[in-house]
């Protein structure tokens, strides 16, 4: 006779947990931050390694200043640590992937519960701080110079979307990472293989960013009367690539229906599109799209969310 075992939801389990995913997040991180070791030195390894940090002492001192059991162990904040200093130039200051950390994690994060209680991703909204702040850093690049460990401690250069000519760098520069830009956006193979890693271990799904990608490329070429060069180069520029797989994609701020998901990434290429064609400064405005489709996100998953079954009862 078979015994049954009488438990509560959920019936299905597996070996997923938020650690596990967070590892793989920083395993999928780990080629484009060598890249932009690689192409800006030493400097990107050591923001890297102090907004790292950072991050998770503030949340270990968080947790331990309110009693709570310490959640560092999650890999969260260290996430939320590469995320910042890939949206960093290598010529930033020290202290400030420290601040932005900081900032990242006690004011956009456990202030609001910690880790799925966030409404916004915590290193965009750091981000934007910093930007907001200290806007000449944070727009002032160091050349590639792949191999030259030694790097360039601080001189200004346009990145290609900043208003640059699309014949300052070819697609190949774009693609391979050989042009100015932060730390973790330049190269976009080594972002594609991070991505190709994630989907393959099913941590992020298609939706959000064929969405986001597909219709910021749509536009473009509706825009440019069907001009494919400047669409890859628009495509390949800036930090497109690495919000849309790597920051759109937050579990937190995003909605979690494949429906809803595909709203969010078509609200966040749009809202680009806007943004970049517009012109109006020479900022790099996808993390400000997807902080605006991350406040949107609670009404995006309340339209598209699934339907329970069954009716109130009529009172007699």
């Amino acid at each position: 006779m078979s015994k049954y075992v009488v438990s509560s939801s959920p019936h299905l389990r597996d070996n997923v947990s938020t650690r596990s995913i967070m590892q793989d997040v920083c395993i999928a991180m780990l080629p484009a931050c060598a890249a932009g070791v690689l192409f800006f030195g030493y400097r990107a390894a050591v923001i890297l390694a102090l907004s790292v940090a950072a991050a998770v002492l503030s949340e270990w001192f968080y947790c331990k200043a309110a009693h709570q059991k310490v959640s560092v162990g999650d890999f969260s904040a260290v996430v939320t640590g590469m995320l910042l200093a890939m949206n960093l130039p290598s010529t930033a200051p020290y202290w400030m992937p420290i601040i932005g950390s900081v900032i990242a994690i006690l004011l956009c994060k456990m202030i609001f519960g910690g880790i799925g209680q966030n409404f916004i991703n915590p290193a965009l909204a750091a981000r934007a701080i910093l930007a907001l702040s200290w806007a000449t850093v944070m727009t002032s690049f160091a050349p590639a110079q792949f191999g030259n460990l030694a790097g360039v401690d601080a001189i200004a250069s346009a990145t290609p979307i900043s208003g640059a000519s699309k014949e300052t760098f070819t697609l190949l520069q774009l693609f391979l990472g050989d042009c100015p830009g932060t730390i973790g956006e330049t190269s976009k193979i080594a972002l594609l293989i991070g991505a190709a890693y994630l989907l393959w271990k099913k941590v992020i799904s298609w939706h959000i960013p064929a969405a986001f990608l597909g219709s910021f490329a749509v536009c473009y070429l509706l825009a440019t009367g069907f001009d494919v060069n400047v669409t890859l180069y628009q495509l390949l520029s800036g930090g497109l690539i690495l919000g849309a797989f790597f920051m759109a994609t937050d579990y937190s701020s995003s909605p979690a229906t494949n429906k809803g998901k595909i709203v969010f990434g078509l609200g966040c290429g749009l809202l680009l599109f806007v943004f970049r064609y517009c012109k109006k400064t020479p900022a790099e405005w996808c993390s400000y799209a997807i902080l605006l489709m991350n406040v949107a996100s609670p009404l995006i998953e309340r339209v598209t969310g699934v339907k329970s079954f069954g009716e109130v009862k009529k009172n007699a």
